[in-house]
């Protein structure tokens, strides 16, 4: 295994971050941007070793990771990078549009008049995007237009289980064609969107969010 993690150095964790949380970020983006392939094995010594830290936090991030579906674990014979496969990816298309539109909801509900324009501007970048047939951008900017909105639900239990569920998300749905490129071809969707955000019309634009996905 590469030396893809740098040590960890205490003080400079952030407040309110634990050991086993920063471990669990760190091995989650190497998983996402790919500097840890799918199928690679993964030994919580090694790890612990490039971290400078002891294997505890590393067995807890790791037991973490298999949860969300990033690491898979044979007990006494492997512990290694999942390959997410079509029906991983598909499921977690449906559960993130379905999170997304309770997301859409709270957001439109709690947010204050300057949160509200944030997100207006990032669906502006959105329907750019889209307009463009810019699939990797749209991908981009809409992931950028839900963590305003996640942030604005102001529901700290909420935006708890979205940051365990976001490294997940992020893995099995980049470059996936199904989640992004229908969508990308509704243009006139995304308009509505947008028009439904500006309104604060919660139900329509999660109507609207599943009609981009096929879920209405």
């Amino acid at each position: 295994m590469s030396a893809y993690l740098h040590p960890i150095d205490h003080n400079d964790l952030t407040t309110g971050v634990s050991l086993s949380d920063e471990v669990y970020a760190r091995i989650g983006a190497a998983i996402v941007d790919g500097s840890l392939a799918p199928g690679e094995r993964l030994r919580d010594v090694d790890i612990a070793t490039q971290l400078g830290i002891s294997r505890t936090p590393v067995r807890e991030a790791l037991q973490r990771l298999e949860r969300f579906g990033l690491v898979e674990i044979a007990v006494g014979r492997y512990t290694r990078v999942s390959v997410p496969d079509e029906r991983a990816r598909r499921e977690t298309g449906v559960f993130a549009a379905y999170l997304m539109g309770n997301a859409i909801r709270l957001a439109l509900a709690n947010a204050t008049d300057e949160e509200l324009d944030g997100i207006l501007a990032a669906a502006d970048a959105v329907v750019d995007s889209a307009a463009l047939h810019d699939i990797a951008g749209l991908f981009a900017r809409c992931t950028q237009m839900f963590a305003l909105m996640i942030r604005a639900t102001h529901n700290t239990v909420f935006i708890g289980v979205v940051r365990e569920v976001a490294l997940t998300f992020e893995r099995n749905l980049r470059g996936w064609d199904p989640f992004v490129t229908a969508a990308g071809s509704r243009v006139d969707l995304f308009h509505a969107l947008r028009r439904q955000l500006e309104a604060r019309d919660g139900r329509g634009a999660e109507e609207t969010l599943r009609r981009l996905h096929d879920l209405h």
